[in-house]
């Protein structure tokens, strides 16, 4: 195989996304969710990978959640990688690390990034349903499992787990 034989082949294969967040909570165990201004739903502190620049999945949870929050919160252990697949849009492969818990005085030194967000809010497990759309809603919960349980991350497909 020549080089532009090889350069072919690569630009035929299928193109993915790949999407990280961080999962943050309160000392209640509620959790972060933010309003993005361009889209139905709410959020967490993340966004898409930017692997054109050789940055991670665990990289871009940092980096969106700077951006977004005004928070550096290095990620800790990754919680769920959840398939979702496109219909307008290449699929995704969503990437969710534990942000930990956040003390008060994290809390009040939060910053949106006015571009993209509207607002923050804490929001308990039971009425995460009420703000996050699927698959997002399956993912959190999934994770909230996974670091109530002490279990290893949790692989889903469009929002559901498969690892069970």
């Amino acid at each position: 195989m020549t080089s532009a034989d090889y350069a072919t082949y690569i630009a035929g294969l299928p193109r993915i996304l790949a999407g990280a967040a961080s999962l943050l909570r309160d000392e209640e165990g509620r959790v972060l969710i933010v309003e993005p201004n361009y889209r139905e739903g709410w959020a967490l502190p993340g966004g898409t990978v930017e692997s054109d620049a050789g940055e991670s999945p665990r990289q871009g949870a940092r980096r969106e959640t700077a951006e977004e929050i005004g928070l550096d919160v290095v990620p800790g252990r990754l919680l769920a990688v959840d398939w979702v697949p496109g219909a307008r849009r290449p699929p995704i492969a969503a990437f969710l690390y534990d942000g930990g818990v956040l003390s008060a005085e994290r809390l009040g030194a939060i910053r949106l990034q006015e571009e993209e967000l509207l607002s923050w809010r804490l929001v308990p497990r039971e009425r995460l349903g009420d703000h996050l759309l699927p698959p997002l809603h399956g993912r959190v919960l999934a994770a909230l499992d996974v670091l109530a349980e002490g279990s290893g991350a949790a692989e889903l497909e469009n929002g559901v787990r498969v690892d069970r």
